[in-house]
């Protein structure tokens, strides 16, 4: 998907990115390809140099790569890890100038470790951009701050109107910048190609090793289909192998390492917490994409289907809350993880400070599940240990309905209200 050619559309880590440059030499944006990395960095840098698609990229890195850092600071370095040897360059170069915000590099891919490449620590800051939140393409009001829930105050009484085909569009057209506003039918044409893309491109040359791109779409299909769900390595092998012949764990294994190097899945990881009962925690992480229309397009599906199926739209409902829990979260030092035990107690996403004060989440389609969600986070709750961390609150987070403070202390407030 190419760049939005639109007016900029603000963004949450627009902030975060300025905080950054002040206080470290360089910045680097790692996020999928189309997510807005370009963009974001292009507002605020003075240069640039596209290390993708400009030709002369080659011969400077052959005759002097610190060519390649020549211009006004902050200096733009698009997709640096098409050359990762500038990694290097850039970290002594930060060195040797001594002062603040003078690069920002974006990359779509992490390159396979290399002892070589320096860390970074202490010179480059690492700032992680994810697809367009609900608040940031205009889906959400905005009326209800994740910031102020955390603090514990109650939410505003906010009243959103039923509106599933919304969601089921938010579903599928997903927070590419370059879709916003398109039809839905060139929105999902634009996002199949990305996904075939993945298949026969992207996923063998992150780490040049040869992929069949027939068992990718398989492996994409099954990862959509397990979204906002547990399922180990050995499901995803039988469900890709199943009428194929085998697939070998390893395989599923280093697949799913190339995804992620390309930031297009991102598992939520099991919460550690102390628990009250003698009760055990899995420790399996809950499959996500990073967009949940990069599910649907994975299994060929549109807005019928996912209306048809409206167990399955609430997985991806889940997934689409959680990409802008993370992002929304990100911002305030907030990581998200999901927790379930051995008696059955869950929660679909624990926000956790730094500190290790947590608040539980329960993420449902339609607000007639709210009673259900609330009575889960209470259970829940109830049987996490003190020595976890400071609870800040439990929440509900629906499709739509009403943003309010239940009786029994529980929050409840729609997607469609939420920012950071």
């Amino acid at each position: 998907m190419s760049a939005d050619s639109g007016a900029y559309l603000p963004r949450v880590v627009d902030a975060e990115l300025e905080g950054l440059l002040r206080i470290s030499g360089a910045v680097l944006i790692e996020g999928p390809k189309a997510c807005g990395k370009t963009e974001t960095g292009r507002r605020v840098a003075s240069s640039e140099v596209r290390v993708d698609v400009d030709p002369q990229v080659p011969a400077m890195m052959a005759v002097d790569p610190a060519l390649l850092l020549s211009g006004g600071t902050p200096r733009l370095i698009d997709e640096w890890q098409g050359q990762p040897q500038l990694w290097n360059v850039v970290r002594r170069a930060v060195d040797d100038r001594q002062g603040k915000g003078q690069f920002i590099l974006t990359g779509s891919a992490q390159p396979v470790e290399d002892a070589r490449l320096h860390s970074g620590a202490g010179r480059i800051a690492r700032l992680r951009m994810r697809p367009m939140t609900l608040w940031e393409s205009g889906q959400s009001s905005g009326e209800v701050s994740l910031w102020s829930l955390l603090a514990g105050e109650r939410p505003s009484t906010v009243v959103t109107e039923p509106d599933l085909p919304g969601i089921i569009d938010a579903l599928v057209r997903g927070g590419w910048p370059s879709v916003q506003g398109a039809p839905l039918a060139d929105a999902r044409t634009q996002i199949q190609h990305y996904v075939d893309l993945l298949a026969e491109v992207d996923i063998s040359a992150v780490s040049n090793r040869r992929r069949d791109p027939n068992r990718v779409r398989q492996l994409l299909s099954s990862l959509a289909r397990s979204s906002a769900t547990e399922s180990s390595i050995s499901t995803l092998a039988t469900d890709v192998g199943e009428g194929t012949g085998s697939f070998a764990w390893e395989t599923i294994v280093d697949y799913l390492d190339a995804l992620s190097r390309l930031m297009v899945v991102e598992d939520a990881p099991a919460w550690s917490l102390h628990l009250r009962s003698s009760a055990t925690l899995r420790k399996a992480p809950k499959r996500h994409f990073v967009d949940p229309s990069l599910a649907v397009a994975a299994l060929g599906a549109g807005p019928e289907e996912l209306m048809r199926d409206l167990n399955f739209t609430g997985q991806l409902f889940e997934s689409l809350a959680v990409r802008d829990l993370r992002v929304y979260g990100q911002r305030h030092g907030v990581r998200v993880f999901h927790a379930r035990d051995s008696s059955g107690r869950e929660a679909d996403a624990v926000l956790q400070r730094r500190d290790g004060a947590w608040m539980a989440v329960e993420i449902k389609l339609g607000p007639g599940a709210v009673d259900h969600a609330a009575s889960s986070l209470l259970r829940f709750a109830e049987n996490v240990d003190e020595r976890t961390g400071e609870c800040l609150g439990l929440l509900v987070v629906t499709g739509w309905g009403l943003a309010h403070r239940r009786d029994d202390g529980v929050n409840v407030v729609p997607l469609t209200a939420l920012r950071d």
